[in-house]
């Protein structure tokens, strides 16, 4: 019996020059967005940032959807980076030391985990907005364009709030929505090696 494969369940048609495109031809841009720690924050300051934000919230004339991602956090690449310091120590004792600071962080991780939040704010451009005409190239490009000038006024609302917004580029939408299937494999090891013709900007 043949297993079902992601491609049944993910419904994405395409992604190119950091848009998403879903079946119909609806698309998808989507925007990462730093965080600001409220609660360190005064009253007033409190008080400014969820006026700004409601503000936002009421200058959209189109809807959005915001994912916050919680995850273990992937420090394959560095104990990589601590074991490659250690093996060019030229000092025993520098490379003694090295190699115990590089077991106690794998000890630790082993044993605890270190979580990390990820901000995401999805902007959606609607193929039935242009009269539901074929997906040319021409039509994408200006789909596109009308995308990205929603992506543009969302991230200026946000910086409004206190918060950098910057859109995903091809290579990171396509890591995230590996990250979402593949939440296990996410958090050790490496991403897979994307074809070149899935990571043109």
């Amino acid at each position: 019996m043949a297993k079902d494969t992601t491609q049944e369940f993910l419904k994405i048609e395409q992604i190119r020059e950091g848009v998403v495109i879903l079946p119909g031809g609806s698309l998808r841009g989507v925007l990462i967005v730093s965080s600001i720690n409220f609660a360190l924050k005064s009253q007033e300051e409190q008080n400014a940032i969820i006026y700004q934000f409601q503000s936002f919230l009421n200058s959209l004339d189109f809807s959005c959807q915001i994912l916050v991602q919680s995850r273990k956090a992937n420090i394959t690449g560095y104990l990589d980076m601590v074991k490659d310091w250690e093996e060019k120590q030229t000092n025993k004792l520098l490379k003694e030391q090295t190699r115990g600071y590089r077991e106690f962080i794998q000890r630790f991780i082993d044993r605890e985990s270190i979580l990390t939040k990820k901000f995401f704010v999805i902007i959606p451009y609607s193929h039935y907005e242009t009269g539901g005409k074929a997906m040319t190239e021409e039509t994408f490009q200006r789909l596109k364009d009308q995308l990205y000038q929603r992506m543009e006024f969302a991230a200026l609302g946000l910086r409004r709030c206190g918060v950098q917004a910057v859109p995903l580029n091809t290579s990171e939408l396509i890591e995230l929505f590996w990250s979402i299937h593949h939440p296990k494999e996410a958090e050790t090891g490496y991403f897979p090696e994307f074809p070149e013709e899935l990571t043109e900007n």
